[in-house]
């Protein structure tokens, strides 16, 4: 009997907001999995970017320590449907990416561990460097000493955009890496370089501007909620002379995460 109340989420984000074609076969691998369900997808044409979050239950040994999450191979089938179909010399947008998979977190839901979530990440984190010779960065607590991405990123130059200003086109990465990755090789191919971490599960808040966008992770969303920083970007903007939009969720928080994932489970167990 499946405890699911160990629920463990995964964030996939593919360098692919546009090309329905592609996405529909990330889409595929994950319907090879009855266990596994989507709760929620994000897709942004502007960033040529998508989300996709996932659930699925988390077994342990007699000791307590996590064993198995069918997570980890839908992951992989995930990955190598992202890989023969994204070709980053021909990928525009405006968000920064290291890779046709530009990151993969790990978060604890429910009754789940961080313990648990590391030990997802750092065994995908291997796969993904064996299977497809990928070089892959860990950090936060899949991290030996919690190494955040923001410094990955910068080390690996990630913020700076290579065309019109703003934007990033093609390939913008070093074919030999300026830091040694943690699983896979230090060189790659123009198309695979990924982040993996996991952490705590948090949400994405997203104010608008009339030509641009300003997007945050709200940490501690019972303490700091939307509402805070939305009138704190009003304040900066006006200000500055510009007017703000409403900001909106790129994401469930965890409580409804957990609620989708149950419903979603149920049904599929009731069809038949």
């Amino acid at each position: 009997m499946v405890d699911q109340s160990m629920l463990l989420c995964c964030k996939f984000f593919v360098s692919e907001g546009r090309n329905i074609a592609t996405l529909d076969a990330v889409e595929r691998a994950v319907r090879m999995n009855p266990e596994i369900v989507i709760v929620h997808k994000f897709h942004d044409r502007a960033y040529n970017r998508a989300r996709y979050s996932l659930v699925s239950y988390v077994l342990h040994d007699c000791t307590g320590n996590a064993i198995y999450n069918p997570l980890q191979q839908i992951v992989l089938a995930m990955a190598e449907a992202a890989f023969n179909a994204i070709n980053l010399e021909l990928h525009d947008g405006a968000h920064p990416r290291l890779g046709a998979i530009d990151d993969i977190v790990f978060h604890p839901l429910a009754c789940a561990s961080m313990d648990d979530a590391a030990w997802l990440a750092k065994a995908v984190a291997a796969d993904f460097g064996n299977q497809f010779n990928v070089p892959v960065f860990l950090y936060a607590a899949a991290h030996p000493t919690g190494k955040q991405l923001d410094t990955i990123r910068r080390e690996l130059g990630y913020y700076r955009p290579n065309f019109m200003g703003n934007q990033w086109a093609g390939w913008t990465m070093p074919d030999i890496l300026p830091q040694t990755p943690d699983e896979g090789p230090i060189n790659v191919s123009r198309t695979r370089v990924i982040s993996m971490p996991d952490t705590n599960l948090v949400d994405r808040c997203i104010c608008s501007k009339k030509d641009s966008k300003e997007a945050c992770m709200l940490l501690e969303p019972n303490q700091i909620g939307a509402d805070r920083v939305q009138n704190l970007v009003e304040m900066l903007a006006a200000q500055e002379g510009l007017d703000v939009e409403k900001g909106y969720f790129t994401d469930l928080s965890p409580e409804m995460i957990v609620e989708q994932y149950m419903n979603l489970i149920s049904n599929k167990k009731s069809s038949p």
